[in-house]
C-alpha cells in the first residue's frame, strides 16, 4: 500500500526557524500524526489539518519536541471535539508518559490517566501492528538518551524513520541487506560531535548507494548552509507531501 508523509516540521529540539520533528502519515484517506510536539497544533494549523481529522497518534520518546503537544491534544479531543481517537505509544512508555508528561496537567475529578483521554493502544517492539487501513509500524528500540527508551519505526516493509538516534550504521545496513528498506528519515545534526544524535559527518561515511536512499531531518537552524553538501543524502522539507 502507498504511504505518504508531509513533516509538520524538521526542526532540532532547540531550533527557532523551523518547527519541531513530527508528520502526519497518510493512508488512504486516513491521517495518523507522528509525535505530537510542542510547535505541532502551530504546525498544523499552517497546514489547514484540524484535530477531528487525525485518526490516531503514534508517540516515539519522550521529549517535549515529541510529546509536548499532547496535553493540548488531548484537551480538545475530550472536551471540543468529544473523540477518543487511538495513541499508538511502546507498551514501556505508557506508564512513563503519563506519570513524567501528562498527569499533572491531565489529571482531574474522574479523569486519571491516559485512557480517560485516548485509545491507549500499546505496542512491543518488533511487531508489526496495524496503525492505519494496510498500513503496518514496526517500533525498533534506537539509542538516544542514555537510560531513556526511544523508538525508531519501519512502516509497512520499505520505509524506516529514525526518530531519534545516535549513529547506527549497522542497523541502516540491515534494514536495507535484510529488510528491503528503500527509503530512510533520518535526524541529523548538523554539527559534530553526535553524542544523542547522529551527525552529518557521521551520515557521510556511509557508502553512497545507503547515502541515496537518506532523506535527512531534525536539522538546525544552520540548514541553509549545509544544502549542497550532504553527498548523495537529501534534505526533508517540512510541509512538502512525499509518497513512497
Amino acid at each position: 500500500m502507498q504511504m505518504d508523509i508531509r513533516m509538520l516540521g524538521c526542526g532540532s529540539a532547540f531550533a527557532k526557524e523551523f518547527y519541531n520533528n513530527n508528520a502526519i502519515v497518510y493512508a488512504g484517506d486516513k491521517k495518523l500524526l507522528l509525535d505530537c510536539g510542542t510547535t505541532a497544533h502551530v504546525a498544523l494549523r499552517k497546514l489547514g489539518v484540524s484535530l477531528p481529522e487525525l485518526d490516531g497518534v503514534l508517540i516515539t520518546h519522550i521529549h517535549a519536541d515529541h510529546v509536548g503537544g499532547l496535553e493540548e491534544l488531548a484537551f480538545q479531543l475530550k472536551f471540543q471535539f468529544k473523540r477518543r481517537i487511538p495513541l499508538y505509544i511502546a507498551d514501556t512508555l505508557t506508564g512513563i508518559l503519563w506519570e513524567h508528561s501528562l498527569r499533572g496537567g491531565l489529571e482531574q475529578e474522574g479523569l486519571l490517566s491516559l485512557a480517560d483521554y485516548f485509545d491507549v493502544r500499546p505496542i512491543r517492539e518488533g511487531v508489526p501492528y496495524e496503525v492505519l487501513p494496510g498500513l503496518t509500524a514496526e517500533l525498533l528500540r534506537t539509542p538516544h538518551i542514555p537510560g531513556k527508551l526511544s523508538y525508531s519505526i519501519l512502516f509497512g516493509t520499505s520505509f524506516f524513520y529514525s526518530s531519534d538516534m545516535i549513529f547506527e550504521p549497522e542497523l541502516l545496513r540491515r534494514l536495507v541487506a535484510e529488510r528491503g528498506v528503500e527509503t530512510i528519515f533520518h535526524d541529523c545534526q548538523l554539527e559534530p560531535p553526535g553524542v544523542v544524535h547522529t551527525c552529518l559527518p557521521q551520515l557521510l561515511t556511509l557508502p553512497e548507494d545507503l547515502q541515496r536512499r537518506i532523506y535527512l531531518m531534525h536539522y538546525g537552524d544552520a540548514q541553509p548552509a549545509y544544502v549542497g553538501r550532504t553527498g548523495r543524502m537529501t534534505f526533508v522539507e517540512q510541509h512538502r507531501l512525499y509518497s513512497f
